[in-house]
């Protein structure tokens, strides 16, 4: 009974438009290299990278940089030497690059070779200052605070001015209301009597 094998030029094929489609759906990709890392190790940084839409992929540098190739990304080469694994981001590229680089600093056998960020090429220092900004979702949590504490600012003004025309506004209307009382009270107050005629003087004798 002969046994099937399966057709390695169609395995080639299928490993390459799998790697093909991750790079179209990924915005960034970051190169590392795994030697020394152990199976259970890898497991938890693909869980850990997973939790931030990050996929953690070993491949095989020839597939791999055809798939780039293919997608107009250059410069990688240098990347796709020994034992490559991607971390490939489909949305926030900073969390990936803290994630990897605080897993590096108890697993050292992982190296961050360098990324592609927006189609942008970035060394490996580069990605490790990246890693240490805020994420994105930092940045909006700060953004909203900073609204919200303007807005509140705003509010409190505007109320201040609000109760401060009141004040000023209740003046005129007081001076209103006395004055009527005033023209009563006028009113009310008898003309004083015209002074008496001085006498007239005697006439000379």
């Amino acid at each position: 009974m002969a046994l099937r094998t399966k057709n390695p030029n169609r395995q080639k094929t299928e490993a390459i438009e799998s790697i093909k489609n991750d790079v179209k759906a990924s915005s960034a990709f970051i190169f590392t290299e795994y030697r020394g890392l152990k199976v259970e190790q890898i497991t938890e940084l693909r869980k850990k990278l997973r939790e931030n839409a990050c996929t953690y992929k070993v491949v095989r540098n020839n597939f791999a940089r055809i798939a780039f190739e293919d997608a107009d990304i250059k410069d990688v080469d240098s990347w796709l030497t020994g034992p490559t694994a991607l971390a490939m981001i489909e949305e926030d590229a900073n969390l990936a690059a803290k994630t990897l680089f605080e897993y590096a600093k108890d697993a050292p056998a992982l190296v961050i070779k360098g990324a592609v960020v927006d189609g942008e090429i970035y060394d490996a220092k580069q990605i490790e200052a990246f890693s240490k900004l805020p994420g994105k979702k930092d940045l909006i949590a700060m953004f909203m605070s900073t609204v919200n504490a303007t807005t509140s600012k705003f509010v409190r003004t505007l109320q201040a001015i609000v109760d401060k025309g009141g004040a000023q506004g209740a003046a005129p209307a007081e001076a209103k209301a006395e004055a009527p009382a005033s023209e009563e009270k006028a009113a009310d107050t008898p003309a004083e009597q015209p002074a008496e005629s001085a006498p007239e003087a005697a006439p000379e004798a």
